[in-house]
């Protein structure tokens, strides 16, 4: 089969597209670079076909689909503190960077576009552990700027043929995530400071929860939404299904790099969900999801990725 990932160059991107090689699709990949990397596709550079664009561009979108049969869109403007000081910028990637990937394979006649979501469009509100049928609140613009996309799906799937299924990711950890940027997430930043003995960064008491899910289980949930029967305009959450706060992360790596762990405890960040968990069992039911990585089994596959142990 040939299909499209954008974003492909990204961290998760760029696990889907190793997960679509190995299944025997013909791969192409949309990325403009300004989170990903090339480094990224390194070792499959060679088995897929790179197009380096922008998602605001309908055209280039477009040129991208052309000729594939499948979408993953995996492209996105990432993180919730990026977003508080840039929300025109994540909106316009996130939301219209959407609209234009579903217009695109509307006019080529895609049969189904498989889109990341983000369980920050939960908030704060309702009761643990999230369900699908709750109403989102969210808090910051990367959280609205999903939500958008979301409903963008499920409009396309009720007023075109195009079929769509929106995955909610929650907190995704594992082998290729950046660990330098200025947003880096939580598991690969802690990773590397216990490895040299520095401080992990904490911000707030550290009690904070998140259902930390590692990668493979999510490329699994995208390849399982784009053959499951029955489900055009879900919107589907993708996670482990269990919760762990902050500080039990760092204790746990701790324990995995076998290094002592000193906390640095820095004010909250505007924007952040208090406590995070996820009910799977809509994507057990309609798609035949199984978390099979669990949380200890990921950190220990993230830290050999990343530090050997």
């Amino acid at each position: 089969m040939r299909v499209l990932v954008t974003g492909g160059a990204g961290f998760i991107g760029s696990n889907l597209v190793r997960g679509l090689l190995e299944r025997g699709d013909q791969v192409r990949v949309l990325d403009n670079f300004s989170t990903g990397s090339r480094e990224n596709l390194a070792d499959v550079e060679s088995d897929v076909e790179l197009v380096e664009g922008e998602l605001r561009s309908y055209e280039r979108v477009h040129a991208a689909t052309r000729g594939v049969e499948l979408v993953f869109h995996q492209g996105a403007l990432p993180s919730v503190p990026r977003s508080v000081q840039d929300p025109l910028t994540t909106s316009a990637v996130n939301v219209e960077g959407t609209l234009n990937v579903l217009l695109a394979a509307r006019d080529e006649g895609i049969r189904r576009v498989v889109v990341a979501s983000s369980s920050s469009v939960y908030g704060n509100s309702g009761s643990l552990p999230r369900v699908e049928s709750q109403a989102p609140d969210p808090i910051a613009p990367y959280a609205v700027a999903k939500l958008a996309a979301e409903r963008y799906c499920v409009s396309f799937s009720r007023v075109y043929p195009l079929e769509t299924v929106a995955l909610r990711y929650f907190n995704v950890f594992g082998p290729g995530q950046n660990p330098h940027s200025q947003y880096a997430a939580v598991v690969p930043r802690f990773i590397s400071a216990i490895a040299v003995g520095e401080p992990v960064p904490v911000y707030g008491d550290g009690e904070q929860s998140r259902d930390f899910t590692y990668v493979g289980n999510v490329v699994a949930a995208n390849l399982l939404a784009a053959e499951a029967d029955g489900v055009n305009g879900e919107i589907l959450n993708v996670a482990s299904g269990r919760s762990e706060t902050v500080n039990d992360l760092a204790e746990v790596l701790g324990r995995i790099l076998e290094r002592p762990v000193e906390k640095e405890f820095l004010p909250e960040r505007t924007g952040d969900v208090r406590h995070s968990w996820a009910d799977v069992g809509a994507a057990r039911r309609l798609l035949g999801y199984e978390p099979e990585v669990g949380f200890e089994e990921g950190l220990r596959l993230t830290a050999d990725a990343f530090v050997g142990v």
